[in-house]
């Protein structure tokens, strides 16, 4: 429960492939709520393919969205328009 946030989603890979959806989809939902993005996108996919119920991704969403506000700050903000800008130099080359 307190591991880093990729390793929980990457044990969740690991549950998924042995066919334990159930198990994957509460490790997804614990790395989605500390801002995982890849585990908050498999858990949409599961609800899609209605392996993850309404309830589970609504209270998935609220936390990962609280997670990513409060990972939010102007230094980082600035960070991510100062790489943007880069890319955009680099593919205009």
């Amino acid at each position: 429960m307190a591991g880093h946030e990729n390793a929980i989603y990457n044990l969740g890979i690991i549950e998924y492939n042995s066919g334990n959806m159930e198990r994957a989809v509460k490790h997804w939902t614990i790395a989605a709520s500390v801002g995982e993005y890849d585990a908050m996108n498999n858990l949409r996919t599961g609800f899609e393919g209605v392996f993850v119920s309404r309830e589970s991704i609504d209270s998935s969403l609220t936390a990962y969205n609280n997670s990513c506000t409060e990972m939010r700050s102007k230094a980082r903000d600035a960070a991510i328009r100062i790489e943007m800008n880069i890319l955009q130099t680099m593919n205009n080359t």
